[in-house]
């Protein structure tokens, strides 16, 4: 059964009191947030509308109260229907003043009028996973009129990291309805199709199993290996001993899977079987190690020990999985010096990799959410032996 849509008014308010309480004790007097998944987080404002570029929306969380949302008019219905109260509009696109006076008249009501001469009491997330979604000359206009900005990437990380019970069980359903998809792969692939068929056919089945969306589907195939895992589909004729990779961040509800499973056609090689093994003996240490307390490093480094120990020539990709929520990549990252420390609820990627042999690489990933008493995976297990279609 599907996970209800949405969320209880229950769910912002709490994820408002803990951003609020971590804002007093860096003595903030609001916080803007202004892409789509932190403007999602607080609001539940979701729409398809952010594809386009053209305008900027902004959300505030004051140090009391509900978060003020200031949007293009276009969105104020959508808005109204959240659980914010005070939605604020302009008439967009409006290039030279394209939301700017708006935003700061209501933060400089919410904070004071004497903001700009205390710098420092407006928080913006500004470190790595995130972006400023407005145009470059407008936060400068903000800056003049408001004082610096101070960076609370910590502050949304350390929030959006860890899930309620509601998100994960969306999780859970996504990363089960793709689970389903990929098991039916041997029945819907087959030698003689092209990338480009069995990229469609993959996609159809993951729709058919009831996701939202594909977002995401990235993967190739190769004689005896892939040297390429991110690429798009090509016109290339999958035959006898290719390989296959499909990695796909697809949603239910606007929060992600994101795991990846190898095939071979017909046979494989002997070299192609053990970096399979070897990748999926990696991921094991990495489940061995996931536990509260432990830190991301620790995680990398385990899955990275199995690696090196079955003769990996190397990995160029810089992580070994990551954190998952309302993007396909999130905070933390499993790299050598993360050293993030993991908490329960934290729903993340294992995703180890391995130069077998130059120009070939392997590449396995599972789902899971972080447990007292370890991992909960999301993600059904793959097979422990180098699946053939």
């Amino acid at each position: 059964m599907s996970p209800e849509r949405g969320f209880p008014e229950s769910e912002f308010a709490e994820r408002t009191r803990r951003c609020q309480e971590l804002m007093a004790e860096r003595g903030l007097g609001a916080i803007l947030v202004c892409t789509e998944p932190e403007v999602r987080y607080f609001t539940g404002f979701h729409t398809p509308f952010w594809q386009s570029p053209t305008r900027p929306w902004f959300t505030i969380v004051p140090a009391e109260g509900k978060p003020i949302a200031v949007i293009p008019g276009i969105g104020e219905a959508s808005m109204a229907a959240t659980w914010i109260d005070d939605v604020r509009t302009w008439s967009s696109p409006q290039p030279d003043d394209d939301g700017v006076t708006l935003l700061v008249d209501c933060l400089r009501e919410v904070v004071g009028p004497d903001v700009a001469s205390s710098n420092g009491v407006i928080g913006l997330p500004m470190g790595p996973e995130t972006h400023v979604r407005m145009p470059l000359r407008d936060v400068d206009r903000l800056r003049a009129c408001l004082g610096e900005l101070v960076d609370v990437t910590d502050i949304i990380s350390s929030l959006r990291m860890v899930k309620s019970e509601a998100e994960i069980a969306k999780h859970r359903h996504i990363c089960g309805l793709v689970s389903n998809a990929f098991d039916e792969l041997p029945n819907i692939l087959s030698t003689g199709m092209t990338e480009r068929q069995a990229f469609a056919t993959f996609r159809g089945e993951i729709l058919r199993q009831g996701a939202d969306d594909v977002p995401y589907l990235v993967g190739a195939t190769g004689h005896g290996g892939i040297d390429d895992i991110i690429r798009q589909p090509s016109d290339r004729t999958i035959g006898d001993g290719d390989l296959l990779i499909f990695d796909t961040g697809s949603t239910f509800d606007g929060y992600f899977s994101d795991f990846d499973r190898n095939f071979a056609f017909t046979t494989a090689e002997p070299d192609a079987i053990d970096a399979y093994r070897a990748v999926w003996e990696a991921t094991e240490a990495g489940l061995a190690t996931v536990r509260p307390g432990a830190t991301t490093t620790e995680i990398f480094g385990a899955m990275n020990a199995v690696l090196k120990a079955n003769g990996s020539l190397g990995n160029d990709v810089g992580r070994m999985g990551h954190g998952l929520g309302m993007q396909v990549t999130e905070w933390p990252s499993h790299t050598a010096s993360d050293d993030t420390v993991i908490t329960e609820n934290m729903v993340l990627t294992l995703e180890p990799g391995l130069l077998w042999a130059p120009g070939r690489a392997m590449v396995h990933e599972e789902n899971l959410v972080v447990r007292a008493n370890g991992p909960d995976l999301l993600s059904r297990r793959a097979a422990p032996e180098l699946p053939i279609i």
